[in-house]
């Protein structure tokens, strides 16, 4: 290997986790910080995470949310019209 030309290596790096869990490991950084690791990472712990990027997550409920009351809505004016319908059918006999 050509000489100072090579980041310096580290042996004992911290990685520090957004779940609050360290580990050690080597690395030519000197901290590192990760969002997802071994110990809350999905895959490993078989629990579901959803991890919020931008606040799309939310943005998808409200969607799903807004969807249901319009079906609802629209539902009733459904049945409003049905109702108006067979009450214009009555015919007055005699």
């Amino acid at each position: 290997m050509k000489q100072d030309i090579h980041p310096p290596y580290h042996d004992a790096v911290k990685v520090t986790c957004s779940c609050g869990n360290t580990f050690e490991t080597g690395s030519t950084q000197s901290e590192i910080s990760v969002e997802v690791c071994g110990a809350c990472h999905p895959f490993y712990t078989g629990k579901s995470k959803l991890v919020d990027t931008a606040g799309r997550v939310d943005k998808f409920q409200q969607r799903l949310a807004d969807t249901k009351t319009k079906q609802t809505t629209a539902a009733k004016k459904k049945d409003k019209s049905k109702d108006k319908k067979s009450d214009d059918t009555v015919v007055k006999l005699g």
